[in-house]
């Protein structure tokens, strides 16, 4: 496991926030042990936090050219149909994962093919589950030509997410499970599929990166 690059930064602020905080305590005498001791505890538990965030775990990809999997670690808070007007203007069975403040934010691509669109969607800040959320925050859209279907990626934003990053960039040809990007503190992402996709999780569900299956294309 490392940190992902993204997170560095951060991390970086964090333990300088600490420091100064700490010095300032000692600095003015504004302390006795209690205070103290809960000032350290603290602060350790958001420097874990923050490193826990922005893991990169290994994972044990589960490559199948008919399958989709997971592209971020979550639960299930949607699987339905939807009208879908960018890029193709048709009906797709979403797939919708929320990643909260513990789970791994870094995204991996469900599967392997040709990037054939992108763009960044500048946007709100509404909670990720939201179902208006897909549209209404900030959000980048991906297709995939996977060989034989065009499958669809949203990373939207959430209340408290800062920043989406995606590594796709139109033509590239990416490979299932390699890395697709981050979403900085609460998000979600939403998988469009073929109607006639067997979805094989349900609402409600953990799924983890790379290696739950969520769908198998006909």
């Amino acid at each position: 496991m490392r940190i992902h690059k993204e997170g560095r930064s951060t991390i970086i602020r964090v333990i300088m926030a600490i420091v100064v905080f700490l010095t300032v305590i000692i600095s003015f005498s504004l302390y006795n042990i209690w205070i103290l001791t809960l000032f350290v505890l603290l602060s350790l538990l958001v420097l874990a936090q923050t490193l826990m965030f922005f893991r990169v775990p290994n994972r044990n990809i589960q490559f199948r050219d008919d399958g989709i999997v997971a592209p971020a670690d979550g639960r299930i808070v949607m699987v339905q149909e939807v009208m879908v007007n960018e890029f193709i203007q048709e009906k797709r069975l979403q797939v919708s994962i929320f990643m909260n403040l513990f789970n791994v934010h870094v995204n991996w691509y469900p599967c392997g093919g040709k990037i054939i669109y992108y763009k960044y969607h500048p946007g709100d800040k509404m909670v990720a589950w939201h179902p208006k959320s897909s549209d209404k925050n900030e959000h980048t859209t991906m297709f995939l030509y996977q060989g034989k279907h065009h499958i669809g990626v949203r990373q939207i934003a959430g209340l408290m997410a800062r920043r989406v990053i995606c590594k796709a960039r139109m033509g590239k040809q990416v490979l299932q499970g390699s890395e697709m990007g981050i979403i900085k503190f609460g998000s979600r992402l939403d998988i469009l599929l073929p109607l006639d996709a067997e979805v094989v999780v349900k609402k409600g569900q953990k799924v983890w990166g790379c290696e739950t299956l969520l769908a198998v294309l006909r």
